[in-house]
């Protein structure tokens, strides 16, 4: 029974069902809030640079200069060699942790998420774990585990590579960024920790430990951890390709190895909660203030359509995603 439905003469959940819907309200705000003050941030520094012609038409001209059939061109081999990538991070990890499946029949489950995940990256994962336990028999919270380890070696990666990429823009970066190293070095010491919770007999018989959703942890090894960063890595290395060309359309030169020393920060910032990206698109506006315009229009565009052509990707999916799951009588009724 829930704590909502509870008997409330029990005297145990009084307290939680009064605090938990302002927790809600505060965690459903917060990310809005934060990508208000972006797009606040954003508009004043738009409109210095675009001075006595206006935010829209300063805005009007940079788009317009844009070859977007060039672009396409860079945007759409990415976001296709993202979704192959990803998959096989996926299909790593379950078969790993849960069920041998071809990478072929993780392909269009995977591709389908993406249309969730613009509203909400966790039920994409909970469509994941639906179509392993009504397909292959896998408990949901073994396919749970399995998810959280991903997110978990998510984090990781990205604090590697913008470890890597404050190092080698050191002097360019502002220096809030110079925190980089110390969060890296405390969650290498976490890490450290961590593992050795799960895989130390030492620490057997633990209650946390023994959880069925931590499953994936008790099981994982470091080799794990480190395959997952090198799976997914070559994703980023293409993405400063794409990037560092797509910049070049927008009128704004980045060179490879400047753009591997930006792009991984930044997509480090897309950690912090927000619709929109606001957080990674004021960041570029940040990192180039002398073509403040320019980057705010590449970086709105970037992240926003990778997302957006992602769910597209997925779109074409859709009709298998749904006969794999619901069977064919109740595919054809969803489609």
């Amino acid at each position: 029974m829930s704590d909502e439905t509870a008997d409330p003469g029990d005297g145990r959940t009084a307290a939680p069902a009064a605090t938990r819907p302002p927790r809600r309200r505060i965690a459903r705000v917060v990310p809005w809030l934060i990508s208000g003050a972006c797009f606040a941030y954003l508009y004043v520094r738009l409109a210095g640079a675009a001075g006595d012609r206006g935010v829209v038409a300063y805005l009007s001209g940079i788009f317009e200069s844009v070859d977007w059939w060039s672009w396409l061109a860079l945007m759409v081999p990415y976001s296709c060699f993202y979704l192959l990538v990803d998959t096989a991070v996926l299909w790593r990890v379950v078969n790993w942790f849960n069920a041998r499946i071809a990478y072929r029949d993780l392909l269009p489950v995977r591709a389908s998420t993406y249309i969730i995940s613009i509203v909400n990256e966790q039920v994409g994962k909970g469509a994941i774990a639906l179509y392993l336990n009504r397909r292959h028999g896998v408990p949901g919270w073994q396919v749970g585990s399995s998810m959280l380890f991903i997110m978990f070696c998510e984090f990781f990666y990205l604090m590697s590579w913008a470890l890597i990429g404050v190092t080698l823009r050191w002097d360019a970066l502002p220096p809030v960024f110079h925190a980089i190293p110390w969060i890296a070095l405390a969650s290498l010491l976490f890490l450290a920790g961590f593992i050795t919770f799960f895989r130390s007999e030492r620490f057997a018989g633990n209650a946390l430990r023994e959880r069925d959703l931590l499953r994936a942890f008790r099981r994982g090894r470091p080799w794990h951890y480190l395959t997952v960063l090198v799976v997914r890595s070559p994703a980023l290395l293409a993405a400063v390709f794409v990037y560092s060309r797509a910049a070049a359309l927008f009128g704004v030169e980045i060179g490879f190895v400047d753009m591997l020393g930006i792009l991984p920060v930044i997509f480090f910032g897309t950690l912090v909660p927000g619709p929109f990206r606001a957080v990674a698109i004021a960041m570029w506006s940040t990192l180039f203030p002398q073509h403040a315009g320019e980057m705010t229009a590449f970086g709105f565009v970037q992240h926003n359509f990778f997302l957006l052509f992602n769910a597209a990707i997925g779109l074409l999916f859709l009709r298998r995603a749904n006969r794999e799951l619901f069977g064919a009588r109740e595919a054809a009724r969803a489609a």
